[in-house]
């Protein structure tokens, strides 16, 4: 990043960066670069290595981090090279809660005997720094999916790194806008540019950022081999959805924000909601609704705006009842809803949320 983007806030990076050279006649915007193959004698031969359009991404990325960016073909994909780091036989300390992929991941690998995996409430910083002494990897997602769990990362990270811990952290529902865990000591930050990134629930694609130090950068040159020798890389058009997403990540999340607080007060004052899970920050609510399962789906159901759908962090507003996924784990209440907030008219969004409530 050059000088004059120092002084420059989160907002206006996600629309600076990585542009084309400005010259006459450039183009504004980068352009879709399809190919396999590249003549010889420069930086890149081949398409699995690199793309001009995936350099753009990457540095808009790696920009509001203030990191260096590597984009792979999903969030989960990302989050497999990340394991990758991990010895044979290595411990990993992650959420009890998090992303049903994330956990379904470390399942299958502890089964396999490539890791073991010691599962934590990640908000109770006692109970984590308890499981450290001997770990190779400390896995954090703050706020957790779907229970919306908040980490203390300074103090986590610190006694990580005390002990010569890698610590990441899945910064998917903060975003870099509201969370940037590299200022904390993070090592990784793992991003599903599926979600809030991309904000349209139009592609995949994951990203992960390392900090510009030189720990930082032996990371990211293993990151990189394993995505080249792997192949869990992203399309040039998929890259170029996420790039163009990105630029209105601000305004998208502001919008969103600002209904998720207004919501949470309407929902906590709801006689069909027994709870509510907030983190106080983003736009990711949970709500736990009288009925058990059959009282969720039925508010799932009920509603007309909100979309009944499994993703989240598009311009739509999304729910689900979790447990309703198969590898959602069995400590996730039974009638727990997960919002995503999307940028709809507040009014509008409680209007059907609230007959869809009323309904149940």
């Amino acid at each position: 990043m050059d000088r004059e983007h120092d002084q420059l806030t989160p907002a206006t990076l996600a629309v600076a960066l990585g542009r084309p050279e400005r010259a006459p006649g450039a183009p504004v915007v980068e352009p879709v670069t399809f190919t396999s193959t590249y003549l010889a004698g420069g930086p890149v031969n081949y398409a699995r290595v690199g793309n001009p359009t995936w350099t753009a991404l990457e540095d808009v990325i790696g920009g509001l981090e203030s990191g260096d960016a590597l984009t792979f073909a999903s969030g989960l994909a990302a989050i497999d090279a990340v394991l990758s780091l991990v010895p044979m036989g290595g411990r990993v300390v992650a959420p009890a809660h998090s992303y049903n992929g994330t956990t379904g991941l470390l399942t299958e690998m502890a089964g396999e005997g490539r890791l073991e995996v010691s599962a934590v409430d990640i908000s109770d910083t006692a109970a984590v720094l308890a499981q450290l002494d001997g770990a190779d990897l400390l896995y954090i997602e703050s706020p957790t999916n779907p229970m919306m769990e908040v980490a203390d990362l300074p103090a986590l990270v610190r006694e990580a790194r005390a002990r010569g811990i890698v610590t990441a952290v899945d910064n998917t529902f903060a975003t870099p806008l509201l969370q940037t865990p590299l200022a904390d000591g993070v090592d990784i930050v793992v991003h599903s540019a599926t979600k809030y990134l991309s904000g349209h629930s139009d592609v995949l694609l994951g990203a992960l950022v390392t900090a510009p130090t030189d720990p930082g950068r032996e990371l990211h040159a293993r990151l990189l081999t394993r995505r080249s020798l792997h192949g869990a890389i992203p399309g040039p058009m998929e890259a170029w959805i996420v790039l163009r997403g990105i630029r209105t990540l601000s305004v998208r999340l502001e919008r969103a924000c600002a209904s998720a607080a207004e919501l949470v007060d309407r929902l906590s004052a709801h006689p069909a909601v027994t709870r509510v899970r907030y983190p106080g920050l983003g736009a990711m609510i949970a709500v736990e609704v009288h009925g058990g399962a059959d009282g969720a789906d039925r508010v799932c159901a009920a509603t007309s705006l909100w979309t009944h759908s499994t993703s989240l962090g598009g311009v739509e507003s999304q729910l689900e009842r979790r447990r309703a996924q198969p590898l959602e784990v069995e400590t996730v209440p039974e009638s727990l809803i997960r919002l995503s907030v999307g940028i709809e008219d507040v009014e509008d969004l409680w209007c059907d949320l609230a007959q869809a409530l009323d309904q149940a």
